[in-house]
């Protein structure tokens, strides 16, 4: 009864996003010095979400220099002309608040929060260190060394995360998607104060950022709010061209293996080059994102789950997912996992069976249509956390996308046919595009 309550729920929400614009619940503005603005109201509680999202990330970094976007995301909360070194995140904790910031590919953010009548000081904190930040040669040693520890902590102690290092950089052959987010070692360790400060005197200005606030707000409050603190602001004028690298055409399929003596469970991984999502055409991408789900996204139900985990049992864990919010090109991808005495090769020629089974036989149309209501119900279940609400849209707006795109991505994806995810599925998943990663433990060799 719960299950069918929610269904006749969907069948009649199963447009969240739209429905807020329909409302009049999501804003948007600009400033004179180029600062975009989104609003997005919650007044079920009087509580605000205030994000500052950069247009640049790791992809945007100069050659010899990864690595340099997410230092600078640490060095942000040094001082300015009027905060000392830490008394940002003290100030914010002080009136009842939590901040932290993330750095991607295509983005880094900066967010708060706080009681909505902390609001007025979050902006004049995020305005203040826009454009003063004041950094010292010791506090960039100290904070490169934090980094480097970072590194340690999350990267070189995580057989995992090593591996996708590795495969990331031979998905990639030219595009600076292929360089980790947090950088390569080597370069982190020569990153200096004037590459910082380069680095934020480019890309750290009002005309290359935007202002997402959701909560218990008016969009008439909001835009008062940054004219006040960040209309003041200076726009650059040497923002260069978001113009990088390309893929050439990938005409032969790559195979790695990896090993490491910490890593107890095997696995394969296989990505594949795929399209973007494109503003004002986001059929493609609905039908990839809908393709991930029937394929592996949704557990037991998913087509890998069914045969490799219940029907075959060769695997203990399928999945498959789309990077569907990228600026420029990203990956289709496939992970399976086998069961004990099941080897990796053993795995793959089942999963590749498989894959080749669904391109031949097409879309089950009882699965799909319980796919939609469960993404439906996802979406209307994201409404209730406002940070996320409010991190869709920022990371929408630095991939190219628009207000208007998030809002009928719901529609969108409920209107995807068979059809359209066969095509893409014939089109994405294509051998010379992929790489697959065989993730052995220490008694395992690879099949020659």
């Amino acid at each position: 009864m719960i299950f069918r309550a929610l269904a006749i729920v969907c069948s009649v929400a199963i447009v969240p996003f739209a429905a807020q614009a329909e409302t009049g619940k999501v804003t948007t503005f600009e400033l004179d010095n180029g600062l975009k603005g989104i609003v997005i109201e919650d007044h079920r509680a009087p509580i605000v979400t205030n994000m500052v999202w950069y247009n640049v990330g790791s992809a945007d970094e100069p050659p010899g220099m990864t690595g340099v976007a997410h230092f600078l995301e640490h060095l942000m909360f040094k001082g300015t002309d009027t905060l000392k070194p830490g008394e940002f995140s003290k100030t914010v904790k002080e009136n009842g608040g939590v901040d932290n910031a993330f750095t991607s590919y295509d983005y880094t953010g900066y967010f708060q929060r706080v009681a909505v009548d902390r609001l007025p000081l979050m902006m004049q904190l995020e305005a203040d260190r826009m454009r003063n930040l004041v950094l010292t040669e010791d506090e960039v040693i100290t904070e490169r060394n934090v980094v480097l520890e970072e590194r340690n902590s999350r990267i070189e102690s995580d057989p995992r995360s090593l591996f996708q290092e590795q495969r990331r950089a031979m998905t990639f052959m030219n595009h600076p998607y292929r360089n980790p987010v947090i950088g390569w070692r080597h370069e982190i360790e020569a990153l200096n104060l004037d590459d910082a400060i380069a680095f934020y005197r480019t890309y750290y200005a009002p005309n290359n950022a935007t202002l997402v606030v959701a909560g218990d707000v008016t969009p008439e409050q909001v835009k008062a709010l940054a004219q006040e603190h960040f209309g003041p602001l200076e726009p650059s004028d040497n923002i260069p061209p978001r113009v990088r690298p390309q893929e050439p055409p990938h005409l032969s399929a790559v195979r790695l293996s990896f090993s490491d003596p910490r890593q107890s469970q095997p696995y394969l991984v296989r990505s594949y080059l795929a399209p973007k999502r494109q503003s004002g055409n986001q059929d493609e991408a609905a039908a990839l994102t809908i393709l991930s789900y029937l394929l592996g996204g949704s557990g037991l139900s998913s087509v890998l789950g069914q045969k490799l985990q219940l029907d075959q049992q060769l695997a203990v864990y399928t999945d498959a997912w789309y990077d569907s919010t990228s600026y420029d090109p990203e990956t289709f991808g496939i992970y399976a996992m086998p069961r004990p005495g099941v080897s990796l090769e053993q795995l793959e020629a089942a999963m590749d069976t498989v894959l080749a089974d669904f391109l031949k036989d097409g879309v089950d149309m009882e699965h799909l249509k319980r796919l939609k209501t469960q993404i439906a119900a996802e979406d209307i279940y994201e409404l209730d956390n406002q940070s996320d609400v409010a991190r869709t849209y920022g990371r929408a707006i630095t991939a190219g996308l628009t207000v208007e795109d998030v809002q009928s991505w719901s529609k969108t994806l409920q209107s995807v046919t068979p059809e359209q995810v066969m095509e893409a599925a014939a089109k994405v998943l294509d051998m010379r595009k992929s790489v697959t990663g065989l993730m052995l433990t220490p008694t395992e060799e690879p099949a020659q």
